[in-house]
């Protein structure tokens, strides 16, 4: 059984937008044309959603967050109140010759955000950046590079400090692998590596690549 979108009387919605079934778009919210949204997903008082933008099933928007032309996020992802995403690098209003700016003089930065990964609020993503699947970004961080797979990031520029699990929970290496750590750090020199990594709420082990773990030891 399918349940059609439930639309809030004060949203905006153009009538060239995709929207998928079960999907609420509360008060004030703004989806342009093009745009593609999937099933089951929530977005909040005050969203806008850009022309072209793509988001995934069962993806959660807080109140108050733009997500501009250029951003594709996948299923399962979380954006919290007041998170930021950018497509322009370089912005100006105006062309070196007091113009304003149109549409064709600005080059576009797309933005990815992979499955199940979650934005704090007030985190600004900045474009061209991929944040990898099940990623944590800690309110208030400013991304400026890619995130990897579990990543845990924050801080302003926002830096790797761990790891987190599907469920949110802290992914650490567990005492009794200690003694293995030196023996991975030479093997990894010379072949790709991966470690595994155990969820400190549900007893979960996660595989990290190797390079990527080693950036927070």
């Amino acid at each position: 059984m399918t349940t059609k979108p439930r639309i809030h009387e004060t949203a905006e919605v153009s009538s060239a937008a995709d929207i998928g079934d079960g999907t609420s778009i509360w008060h004030q919210c703004q989806v342009r044309e093009e745009a593609r949204i999937g099933e089951n997903c929530v977005l909040s008082k005050g969203v806008y959603v850009d022309a072209g933008v793509v988001l995934g099933d069962n993806v959660k928007i807080q109140n108050y967050v733009s997500v501009y032309h250029g951003v594709t996020i996948d299923d399962g992802v979380f954006c919290g109140p007041h998170c930021v995403f950018t497509n322009d690098k370089r912005p100006r209003a105006v062309n070196p010759d007091g113009s304003l700016k149109a549409a064709d003089d600005w080059e576009l930065s797309r933005t990815h955000v992979k499955t199940g990964a979650s934005i704090g609020a007030n985190a600004v993503i900045v474009c061209g950046v991929t944040v990898g699947s099940w990623a944590m970004i800690g309110a208030g961080a400013v991304v400026t590079r890619d995130v990897p797979d579990h990543g845990l990031v924050w801080g302003n520029p926002a830096r790797l400090r761990g790891f987190v699990c599907h469920c949110g929970g802290r992914l650490r290496k567990r005492v009794e692998d200690a003694e293995a750590v030196e023996k991975e750090k030479h093997a990894a020199a010379a072949e790709h590596k991966t470690v595994f990594l155990t969820c400190q709420t549900c007893g979960a082990r996660i595989e990290i690549d190797y390079a990527d773990w080693e950036r927070t030891t």
